[in-house]
């Protein structure tokens, strides 16, 4: 019986799924005990209640979205660099540097450190990119 193991760069895919419900509790973050017709979050109605939100909280929500959008290329990026069988230890390099690339993105979001983010963002993908191109041949 062969047992498959998780390489890292798959914890890594893991860690960027879970990064946007990690956003979304940024952009909740002490408003689920305050009862919704008191400003507090609206479970009823989540998206709203988001839509609503401003500064820091808008911000975190932003990020939640934008985190959405990468992760079909990030997921796609591993998964084909694992077909191509790429250098095990290049892909996770990558793909650990893609992540942090990524929580970074989000506390520069948060921070609201426009410019920053947006370098952030860039180098994330040129690295995404990296990762695709990892098992190239």
């Amino acid at each position: 019986m062969v047992i498959a193991h998780f390489t890292v760069a798959y914890w890594c895919v893991l860690v960027a799924a879970l990064l946007p419900m990690v956003c979304a509790g940024i952009a909740k973050s002490g408003m689920m005990r305050t009862p919704p017709r008191e400003g507090g979050f609206d479970n009823n109605n989540p998206r709203a209640w988001l839509a609503q939100q401003r500064d820091w909280r808008a911000r975190a929500n932003a990020a939640q979205a934008n985190t959405f959008e990468a992760l079909p290329f990030f997921f796609a990026a591993v998964i084909i660099a694992h077909q191509l069988q790429a250098v095990q230890a290049r892909l996770d390099i990558f793909a650990i540097l893609f992540v942090f690339l990524r929580m970074a993105y989000v506390i520069m979001y948060l921070a609201d450190l426009a410019k920053a983010r947006s370098a952030i963002w860039a180098l994330a993908l040129l690295v995404n990119i990296g990762i695709l191109f990892s098992g190239y041949r």
